[in-house]
């Protein structure tokens, strides 16, 4: 996650908001050059450096899976350097249309999504599971 998402999240999580405590005992990496170390948010890691070098180093020491919340560049960058493995969409029965801030798919290239799995949590809230493909160009050329 970004300085943005850490910040909120962690917010959250020391206000008690309901479903947040897991995320306590879950490890953390930061990617801020903004944050200062050390992080007060247990199991978090602040780094520094290049996101994308540092995501690459991770992926190739550890078999673990790594994730992300939120942070849209954060995203981006790894997207585009070929670094996601698989897309992760929650569909929240919400539209925000009057109050939404920001489209958040601006900037990011064109993917085709290939679905791979489908749940749906108490007959509202869908996660969506895709591996993506980083497209050349427009779709359907």
């Amino acid at each position: 996650m970004g300085a943005t998402t850490y910040r909120v999240m962690s917010e959250l999580v020391a206000e008690g908001e309901p479903g947040t405590d897991v995320l306590n005992g879950i490890r953390k990496y930061v990617f801020s050059s903004s944050l200062e170390a050390p992080l007060a948010w247990e199991n978090s890691t602040l780094i520094a450096t290049d996101a994308v070098e540092a995501v690459r180093r991770l992926k190739e020491e550890s078999d673990r899976p790594l994730s992300t919340i939120g942070s849209r560049s954060l995203c981006r960058s790894l997207l585009t350097a070929g670094l996601v493995d698989r897309y992760r969409v929650v569909i929240f029965p919400v539209i925000t249309g009057a109050t939404g801030q920001e489209r958040i798919f601006d900037g990011y290239p064109d993917v085709a999504l290939e679905l791979v799995e489908a749940r749906t949590f108490d007959m509202r809230t869908q996660l969506l599971e895709y591996v993506p493909t980083v497209l050349e160009g427009p779709p359907g050329r």
